[in-house]
């Protein structure tokens, strides 16, 4: 369990590299689960529709939630958007660039599986066999509208005794992969042409206000990184200090078993406690809810004055 979470804590790092290297092995699973996934549709009339939309939409609204999962700067950014303004100022451009900056790394692999589905066609076949036009097909006149609502619901399942030997069967398939295809290399043509121009087009206008919110982007991170580091050093050298008084009887024992008190003595000492002076529990709520309602203003003059 300790491991797992070092792993967890080592991918929600503020290394670029990996986090685009998280994104990209969901990438690489949204393709490896589409593989290993046995599509049957039910060819069953009003359940088709259903089932063919839940296996293109649903697996990629999972990734995409476990792409924002996976990495700190979601919550950095929520963090900053509902924080209160406090005597630090919120700067609207910082927040949209985070989130642009998260939604467009962890939509890489929910797009990835929809381009895959379109480009496979069963299941697009599947959602939408009920929705053709039966007039274009001559091997659906005759018969009942019906008849021709169970036909069309069949035509996903070809080993179907009902569709085995229809003439149409093979065309509306044919018609309805057409059209996924053509839609799925429409969206990859979209997102290439879109990820070209916001790579060469945005640094063009406003380059300084674009190295502006990656670095109040980075910061806002970083300080929040560094802030549950903090605070997990202050909580450890709180709950030394309370087991220590807790044992002041047995100090000698504990001093045998390497609970390391000579530093608290050399504290007394002269040295400054890493407590900083917190010796109760109403003082650390006290300290959290002053950082989260009142930050300190981003000038380091003014807060070495204070």
């Amino acid at each position: 369990m300790e491991r797992f979470r070092m792993i967890f804590q080592y991918l929600q790092s503020n290394s670029e590299s990996v986090t685009n290297g998280v994104y990209g092995l969901l990438a690489l699973a949204s393709i490896k689960l589409y593989s290993c996934f046995d599509f049957s549709c039910p060819c069953v009339p009003r359940y088709n529709e259903a089932y063919g939309l839940g296996v293109l939409l649903v697996p990629p609204a999972a990734l995409l939630l476990c792409g924002l999962l996976l990495v700190r700067q979601p919550a950095a950014a929520l963090h900053e958007w509902r924080r209160p303004r406090g005597r630090r100022a919120k700067d609207p451009a910082v927040i949209r660039y985070m989130c642009s900056s998260v939604l467009q790394r962890a939509m890489i692999a929910p797009v990835v599986w929809i381009i895959i589905t379109l480009l496979d066609g069963k299941c697009f076949i599947c959602a939408f066999s009920g929705s053709v036009d039966p007039e274009k097909f001559a091997g659906f006149a005759n018969i009942t509208p019906a008849q021709v609502q169970q036909l069309l619901a069949k035509v996903p399942c070809k080993d179907d005794e009902l569709v085995r030997n229809n003439t149409s069967r093979k065309a509306v398939s044919r018609y309805l992969r057409c059209w996924s295809q053509a839609l799925g290399w429409s969206i990859l043509l979209i997102l290439i042409i879109a990820a070209f121009l916001a790579r060469w087009l945005r640094p063009c206008f406003s380059p300084a206000a674009l190295l502006q919110t990656r670095y109040w982007s980075n910061y806002i991170d970083i300080e929040q990184k560094i802030f549950e580091e903090t605070c997990c050093e202050h909580s450890r050298h709180f709950a030394h200090q309370c087991i220590l008084h807790f044992f002041e009887s047995m100090r000698k024992e504990i001093q045998l078993h390497s609970f390391n008190l000579h530093r608290e003595e050399k504290e007394a000492g002269g040295e400054e406690s890493p407590l900083r002076g917190i010796t109760a529990q109403n003082q650390v709520n006290k300290l959290l809810q002053t950082w989260y309602y009142e930050k300190p203003p981003l000038d380091v003059n003014q807060v070495t004055q204070r």
